[in-house]
């Protein structure tokens, strides 16, 4: 490698040998977003001046918007620390001649394992049995918690997963290890899949795995609620975008739909008074599915693996624009 080293400067949550590789490759500056007393997040703007004054041509970052003004600098490489890098304007960094890395599956095993938090928190009322017990309400209105709390067990139901990538199939493997039949929609899989009018007739859980394309958006609406089984229970721990929420609550109140757990929301909030509050078999989470520490350390090394591959003059295995390397 050539000296000086390049300058990078990371503003995503990095941890673990990846990050000792980092500091390895480049002069390195790590300032997290995660680790400010408010929410930062820099607008393209913003983050130009803050490459610049810092001297950097490598960005590692994980919510930050690069655009515009950051791609009129002398870049190495953005890293987002993202599967799909949807804060990055791709079209604009390949005009500019910069390769985009990006971290697929960094968050599956987080997500995976959410999605089954909230199965067993929304079918078994494991949140509303809770707040039960500190209310002091556990003979709820003359009620026994085993009257009130009864539900079938998932062992020997079908899951029925929509979207096959990683997060579905992190997931896939341990439903089937807790005695579930598995079956998935996902017209891009590199295996066989049922198509989206058997899985939903044939499935007592649907979870949504899809990434958010013109396809996606929207495609369980009223129809597909209706034509899910009766007391179905519905998950979506990708994207708020995949479902329509008006139709979920037509259907949860119908009872069509026995109970739902949710981790994203439009907007990243839900104001306080929205009808989904209202159900007690509803488990809301905000947006945690990839809140762990492994997210940091798998997307830290995924992306410095891929830096040292291109500083080696070698091909990065998640280039999302690869053309610019033409000729490199």
């Amino acid at each position: 490698m050539a000296s000086p080293r390049p300058k990078a400067l990371v503003t995503a949550a990095v941890r673990g040998p990846g990050l000792e590789l980092l500091g390895e490759l480049t002069d390195l500056t790590v300032d997290s977003w995660l680790d400010q007393p408010t929410l930062r997040i820099y607008n393209a703007e913003q983050l130009a001046e803050r490459v610049a004054d810092q001297g950097a041509s490598i960005v590692v970052v994980e919510s930050d918007r690069c655009a515009g003004p950051l791609f009129e600098l002398p870049l190495v490489a953005v890293c987002s620390c993202r599967g799909d890098p949807t804060n990055v304007d791709v079209p604009a960094a390949t005009e500019a001649g910069i390769p985009v890395l990006r971290a697929p599956g960094r968050n599956a095993d987080g997500v995976a394992e959410l999605a089954v938090a909230l199965l067993f928190g929304a079918s078994r009322g494991v949140v509303a049995a809770d707040a039960d017990v500190r209310r002091g309400d556990i003979y709820k209105d003359g009620t026994i918690p085993y009257q009130r709390f009864r539900a079938w067990e998932i062992a020997g139901r079908t899951a029925g997963l929509v979207g096959l990538g990683a997060v579905g199939r992190a997931l896939r493997w341990r439903l089937r290890g807790l005695g579930m039949e598995v079956i998935a929609y996902d017209p891009y899989a590199d295996e066989p899949t049922v198509p989206l009018e058997e899985l939903l007739e044939r499935s007592d859980v649907v979870s949504l795995h899809a990434p958010v394309t013109p396809e996606t958006t929207g495609m369980i609406g009223k129809d597909q609620f209706a034509a899910m089984r009766d007391g179905v229970v519905f998950l979506n721990t990708a994207r708020a975008a995949l479902h329509d929420t008006d139709a979920l609550v037509a259907a949860l109140a119908s009872g069509k739909v026995g109970a739902a757990g949710l981790d994203h929301f439009e907007g990243e909030s839900l104001a306080t008074d929205h009808p989904l509050t209202g159900f007690a078999s509803v488990v809301l989470a905000p947006h945690i599915g990839g809140a762990t520490y492994d997210t940091e350390t798998n997307h830290t090394r995924i992306i410095a693996e891929d830096l040292c591959r291109l500083l080696a003059g070698a091909r990065p295995l998640h280039v999302v624009n690869p053309e610019v390397l033409e000729g490199h």
